[in-house]
């Protein structure tokens, strides 16, 4: 069993049974078990302070309630309730995986990328587009995810042609009907979608 599979199950296990203390952890408006915050202050060898958070399950992204991101966590960890519009109270018409950002989020991406106002998705690989539609970008590789510091942004027809990669820099590829790939290094992966 995967160290990740044996925390899926613990936090399964937790979330079977146990009792809710005053000083508990609230994530997406639901009380984190005491078994699922030990287990997960030994995984990533911190101390979890009570309070109130919001955690993105698509992309690991958390942060504290009413606030912007402060970190990534795995994404996929059955943490409380759906995510909700306004967890970041944000007002910036930049929605990711249904949290519209904080201003704090945008400035941040702006230092990497273009931001528009719209709906989107993200994983946590990075790769990320329209809601609803194929990849059209790698955030990982645009933010410096890669030692080049950058990265190719697929224009918002899903279209990347030759001329926008470049050998070294890791980005999204658009091949038409919403196939994509990954371009690393001058060789293109296809990737599944």
């Amino acid at each position: 069993m995967t160290p990740m599979s044996a925390l899926i199950v613990s936090i399964a296990l937790t979330f079977a049974g146990g009792c809710a203390h005053a000083d508990d952890v609230i994530v997406n408006d639901v009380r984190l078990d005491d078994g699922v915050r030990r287990t997960l202050e030994r995984m990533y060898n911190v101390e979890i302070e009570a309070g109130r958070y919001w955690y993105d399950p698509v992309s690991g992204v958390w942060g504290r309630d009413g606030g912007p991101a402060v970190g990534i966590v795995h994404a996929g960890l059955p943490l409380g309730g759906p995510l909700r519009r306004d967890a970041s109270r944000g007002n910036t018409g930049v929605i990711v995986n249904g949290r519209e950002l904080h201003a704090l989020d945008v400035a941040a991406l702006q230092r990497c990328v273009p931001v528009q106002r719209g709906r989107y998705w993200v994983h946590a690989s990075g790769f990320g587009g329209h809601e609803g539609g194929p990849p059209l970008f790698n955030l990982a590789a645009l933010c410096g995810g890669g030692s080049s510091g950058g990265g190719v942004q697929c224009d918002g027809s899903g279209s990347c042609g030759a001329s926008a990669t470049r050998s070294g820099v890791t980005g999204i590829v658009s091949e038409g009907g919403g196939r994509a790939g990954v371009s690393y290094n001058g060789k293109y992966i296809m990737t599944p979608n």
